[in-house]
C-alpha cells in the first residue's frame, strides 16, 4: 500500500523538472512512510512513497523493466495489493519471465509486459497504478473494480497529471484548484457524485473498473469490468455453501502479508464474520491470536439515541464477539475533545471537506491500531453486496422514485439561496443522476418486478454510498500509514451474489440472509441475529452544541466563502429538525456546511 504521483508532458523535457516531481512525491509521505523513489524521463516522471507490506526488502518503486528491440523502459508506480500474485507469478514464470523479488509489484509489471493493459482482467485485488510505456509512448492508468484505491488525474494540453490524492496534483504549478457553483450539491452530499466526478474543475478520478490511456492524442477512458446479470440456478443450500467458500478463500488471500495484521470488530454481523474467518486462518497457521479493534465514545451509555440505521450501541456486542472468537481486543474510547483535535488532520488527508466525527473517530481508531499493526481487515461493503441497510427492507422507500439511500433525509442543497437554487435546480440534478444510474443497471430479461427493482436499489448503493465509505476508509487509514483490506469487495463475491434472487437474499425474513446462513457456525447467536447497526455515531451533547455553534458563526461571518450561497432561514429551520433514517442528529446533518466553508478557506476557493 502506497501513494504515487506522475506527470506526462509531450511538449516539455521533464528532466529539468525534478524539483517539481519531488514536491509532488513528498505530498504522499503519510501514505508511504517506509521508502521514497522517483523516475524521470524525457516526457514522463513518476514518484512513489512506499508502505512496505509484501517483500519488505524488495519491491521498491517506481519499478522499471526494458522492452522492445531498443530495450526502452516500461515503468510502474502502484498502490494496493494483488491477492492472486502468486498464481500470476507461476503463470508468468511458465511463459518465460524471470523475477528478482517476491513482490506483487514485480508481478504486476511483468503482467503488463505480457498482456498489456489487458492484464487488469487477471488481477484479484485492490489497486491503482500508472505505467509509462516508452515503447508505445503511452501512459496507462487503471483502478480496481470497486474503486477501493483512489487515483486522480488532470488532463493537460500535452499530457496529464495524476496522483493517489488531489494534493499530489495541487503540488504541480500547472494545476490550480478552482470551484464552480455547479459543484455545491456534491460537496454538500458526496454520495450524489457520479463515478469519476470531483468538485474541483479539471480534476477527475479514474472510474472504478476503468482504464485511462494517455498518448499524444489525449486521454481515452474505457471500462474493463461491469456487473453482468445472469440467471441463478443453484438452490439456497448450494448458494450458502458457495458464499462461505468464496468468503473463506477471500479472507485467506487477504491475510497474506509480511507485517503484523489486525481486524476491525464492531460486533456487527459483517465484521464478526470477517474476523472469525481471519481468526480461524491464523489459528490453523499457529499465528494467532487475532488482534481486533473497535471504537466507542465517552458517555455513550447515557447519550446514545437509537435510530433506524443505528438501533443499538456497538460496544457490548464487540466485547461479546471478541470473547467468542478469542481475539485480543482493544476498545478505542474517544470524547468530543479528541474528535475536535484531529479535524484538520482528516481534512488534510482528504484534500476535500471532512465528514466530521465519522472521519475523525476512524482516524483515531486507525492511529491506535497502527501502533501494533500495518495491515487490517474491515467489513465494508457487506451491506451493499448482501442487502443490509434499512432502506432495502422498507417498501415505501424501495418504491420511491429516487435514491433509496437518501431515505427521509432533507437535502442540504435545498438550503442554497434562491438565486442558486434557480440556477442549479438541485432537485432536477438529483433526478437526472438517479435516471442516469438507473439506465446503467444490468437487466435480466423476464425478471419479475420486485427482483428488477431490488437490482436497481442494490446498484444505487454500490455507487455513491459505497464510494464514500471506501474513500473514507482509504484516506483515514493511509493518513496514518495503515493498509486496510476489504474482503467483502472481492469482485468474485459481488458477481456471484449480484445474481442471487431477492427472495433468497431474504429467505429467513431478515436482512443479509445469505451471510447469516453462511456464518451460522462462526459467530455467537446474539451477533448472528443482531439488526443492522451502522458505524458508530457520536451522540455527545457537547459535540452537537459545537457543530450548531459553528454553523451559526459561519452564517454571521462576512468573510465566509460559503455563507453568501446559503439561505439563512432554511439552514436555521434545518437545524431544528430531529434525526432521520440516515442521520443520528442534526449535528451530523449540518456538518457539511462547516466543513465545506473551512475547506474553501484553506484552498482559497470562491464560487465561480
Amino acid at each position: 500500500m502506497c501513494g504515487f504521483v506522475g506527470w506526462l508532458d509531450f511538449d516539455r523535457d521533464l528532466r529539468t523538472q525534478r524539483p517539481v516531481i519531488d514536491r509532488m512525491t513528498d505530498t504522499m509521505r503519510n501514505r508511504g512512510p517506509d521508502a521514497r523513489g522517483t523516475w524521470v524521463g524525457t516526457h514522463a516522471a513518476l514518484g512513489h512513497r512506499r508502505l512496505a507490506v509484501v517483500d519488505v526488502d524488495g519491491g521498491a518503486q517506481p519499478m522499471a523493466a526494458e522492452a522492445g528491440p531498443d530495450r526502452l523502459p516500461v515503468v510502474l508506480t502502484y498502490s494496493g495489493e494483488i491477492y492472486n500474485f502468486r498464481e500470476l507469478r507461476a503463470e508468468l514464470t511458465q511463459l518465460g519471465h524471470r523475477f528478482t523479488s517476491r513482490s506483487d509489484t514485480e508481478v504486476l509489471l511483468r503482467s503488463y509486459l505480457q498482456w498489456g493493459a489487458g492484464c487488469v482482467d487477471r488481477l484479484n485485488g485492490m489497486f491503482a497504478f500508472g505505467i509509462w510505456d516508452s515503447v508505445r509512448e503511452e501512459l496507462v492508468l487503471a483502478r480496481d473494480r470497486l474503486g477501493i484505491k483512489p487515483l486522480y488525474y488532470a488532463p493537460l494540453a500535452h499530457g496529464v497529471l495524476f496522483a493517489s490524492e488531489p494534493k499530489g496534483l495541487m503540488a504541480n504549478p500547472h494545476f490550480t484548484p478552482a470551484l464552480d457553483a455547479d459543484a455545491l450539491p456534491i460537496l454538500l452530499n458526496p454520495r450524489l457524485a457520479m463515478p469519476g466526478e470531483t468538485p474541483l474543475r479539471g480534476m477527475r478520478e479514474v472510474k472504478p473498473g476503468h482504464v485511462v490511456r494517455v498518448d499524444r492524442c489525449g486521454c481515452h477512458e474505457y471500462p474493463y469490468w461491469r456487473l453482468v446479470s445472469r440467471e441463478h440456478t443453484q438452490s439456497l443450500s448450494e448458494t450458502v455453501a458457495t458464499v462461505r467458500e468464496l468468503l473463506t478463500d477471500t479472507v485467506r488471500r487477504q491475510l497474506v502479508a509480511d507485517v503484523p495484521r489486525a481486524a476491525l470488530l464492531s460486533g456487527g454481523l459483517d465484521s464478526t464474520v470477517m474476523a472469525a474467518l481471519a481468526a480461524r486462518e491464523l489459528a490453523m497457521a499457529e499465528d494467532g491470536p487475532l488482534l481486533t479493534y473497535s471504537v466507542q465514545f465517552t458517555g455513550e451509555e447515557h447519550d446514545f439515541r437509537p435510530t433506524a440505521l443505528r438501533p443499538e450501541r456497538d460496544a457490548p456486542y464487540a466485547a461479546l464477539a471478541a470473547k467468542h472468537l478469542g481475539t485480543e481486543h482493544v476498545e478505542v474510547t474517544l470524547d468530543a475533545a479528541d474528535v475536535a483535535d484531529v479535524v484538520a488532520a482528516t481534512r488534510d488527508a482528504r484534500d476535500l471537506p471532512s465528514l466530521g466525527q465519522f472521519d475523525t473517530s476512524m482516524y483515531l481508531m486507525f492511529a491506535a491500531l497502527r501502533e501494533r499493526s500495518t495491515v487490517a481487515l474491515s467489513g465494508e461493503a457487506a451491506d451493499e453486496v448482501f442487502g443490509g441497510y434499512p432502506w432495502f427492507h422498507d417498501p415505501a422507500t424501495v418504491w420511491r422514485d429516487t435514491f433509496p439511500w437518501l431515505g427521509d433525509a432533507p437535502r442540504l442543497a435545498d438550503c442554497l439561496n434562491p438565486d442558486l437554487r434557480r440556477a442549479l435546480r438541485p432537485a432536477e440534478l438529483e433526478a437526472d443522476r438517479y435516471a442516469t444510474l438507473r439506465g446503467q443497471v444490468p437487466r435480466l430479461p423476464g425478471e419479475d418486478k420486485l427482483n428488477a427493482r431490488m437490482r436497481e436499489v442494490l446498484y444505487f448503493s454500490l455507487h455513491g454510498p459505497l464510494a464514500v465509505l471506501l474513500d473514507r476508509k482509504d484516506r483515514m487509514s493511509m493518513a496514518v500509514g495503515l493498509e486496510v483490506r476489504v474482503p467483502f469487495c472481492d469482485h468474485r463475491l459481488l458477481e456471484y451474489v449480484w445474481n442471487v434472487p431477492w427472495d433468497m437474499k431474504t429467505a429467513d425474513g431478515k436482512e443479509k440472509t445469505l451471510l447469516r446462513m453462511a456464518a451460522a457456525d462462526l459467530v455467537p447467536d446474539e451477533v448472528l441475529n443482531r439488526p443492522k447497526s451502522a458505524y458508530p455515531a457520536m451522540h455527545s451533547p457537547a459535540y452537537d452544541r459545537m457543530v450548531h455553534d459553528k454553523v451559526r458563526t459561519l452564517l454571521a461571518d462576512p468573510s465566509s466563502p460559503l455563507a453568501p450561497a446559503l439561505d439563512r432561514q432554511r439552514v436555521a429551520d434545518l437545524a431544528d429538525q430531529g434525526p432521520t433514517m440516515t442521520h443520528a442528529s442534526t449535528a451530523h446533518l449540518l456538518i457539511p456546511f462547516v466543513e465545506v466553508d473551512v475547506w474553501m478557506r484553506e484552498h482559497g476557493l470562491t464560487l465561480a
